[in-house]
């Protein structure tokens, strides 16, 4: 319908258009106020989920001792798939933006996903949500070491399982950055980012609309208060707690360090997101919407000749739908989340019928 899908021709590119035009999560009918998107921002950061979903978190040491989290909803291990054609068993990662706030939206996707027999588990860094702050260091942006070990351990423990993740907003730099430096090593089926931020330094320093930002900001700062012990040896903790910014936060987090200080420019050097993107070698499908406030304007903000070269990157561009948000009347309220499991949907699809043949652009 309002969607259009950027891509390099092929097979793959082929049988999702076909899949997602047929697919009635695309023809939604339109919201109220269209042309609101910080409204539709915001709605979807606060609003919770209804019901809250049952979580069941395990805690994982990571080899410098340590932790982040895992949430399972529904139960550890639940439900093991097999449910509305979905293979048996899938299990669905699910990443938080980079602030680690867990919204509405998220939840509301895990347990569509979890209806329909996959395994939903949520990524929680160290110090996010709740999650123990063990060494007096966190995750800087599109560092993705300790995303890794949880796909290993996710492995592990489901050795027969297809492991897919899906990414929103800020958090899809982390997502981008994992694929692109794993490369044919990366675990994953397919994955799916929405609302991605493509270049990390560049969106730091736009800026970002203050009804974004601020609950963001005082969300990290609530949280990181509670670790001020552990941080203060590494960092400025009063001038952490008095940030102003997302940017200044993250410049006095990883940048302005006691032990191992380095410049702005060094630290995107290792963190943007799209790095390594020539090596990622997973099927990603990001959602976008032109009218997006928190990413800014297309023609700056999305990696157009990426999607045209790549094999393995799929743009689905949208003209309103605000940061996340994609909204929708009547129950469910999104029907950008009906899209992301429409498309894990098509890709099994395509995996199982296209395996025996070559050449075609598939997780290697």
């Amino acid at each position: 319908g309002r969607c259009r899908l950027l891509c390099k021709p092929s097979a793959l590119a082929q049988h999702l258009v076909r899949s997602l035009g047929r697919s009635a999560a695309l023809r939604g009918s339109r919201w109220p106020w269209p042309r609101w998107p910080r409204l539709q921002m915001l709605r979807q950061l606060l609003q919770p989920p209804e019901p809250e979903p049952a979580v069941t978190r395990e805690l994982l040491q990571l080899p410098d001792t340590g932790l982040v989290a895992l949430d399972w909803l529904g139960g550890p291990w639940g439900a093991v798939g097999g449910s509305r054609g979905v293979p048996s068993p899938v299990v669905l990662l699910l990443i938080p933006n980079a602030a680690g706030k867990v919204t509405g939206g998220l939840l509301q996707l895990g347990q569509r996903a979890l209806e329909r027999g996959f395994i939903p588990v949520i990524f929680n860094r160290r110090g996010h949500n709740g999650c123990p702050l063990t060494t007096p260091r966190l995750q800087p942006f599109g560092d993705p070491g300790d995303l890794r070990e949880a796909v290993t351990y996710l492995r592990c423990r489901h050795p027969t399982a297809s492991l897919l993740a899906v990414s929103e907003g800020s958090g899809s730099g982390l997502l981008l950055a994992y694929l692109g430096e794993s490369g044919s090593s990366s675990r994953l089926a397919a994955a799916a980012c929405l609302s991605p931020i493509f270049r990390g330094r560049d969106w730091f320093e736009a800026g970002m609309p203050w009804l974004y930002e601020w609950p963001l900001l005082l969300h990290l700062r609530r949280g990181l208060s509670r670790y001020v012990g552990s941080l203060a040896e590494a960092v400025d903790v009063d001038r952490l707690l008095g940030s102003r910014s997302l940017r200044e936060l993250e410049e006095t987090l990883f940048c302005q360090t006691k032990s191992h200080p380095t410049s702005w420019e060094a630290y995107w050097e290792r963190n943007e997101p799209l790095r390594d993107a020539d090596e990622a070698a997973v099927p990603v499908l990001c959602l976008c919407s032109a009218d997006d406030p928190v990413r800014g304007p297309p023609a700056r903000s999305l990696p157009l000749e990426l999607f045209r070269s790549s094999p393995y990157f799929f743009l689905l561009l949208t003209r309103r739908g605000g940061h996340c948000g994609f909204p929708r009347r009547g129950p469910g309220g999104c029907w950008g989340q009906e899209a992301v499991l429409e498309y894990f949907r098509a890709m099994a699809e395509f995996l199982r019928a296209e395996e025996p043949r070559k050449g075609l652009p598939r997780p290697r």
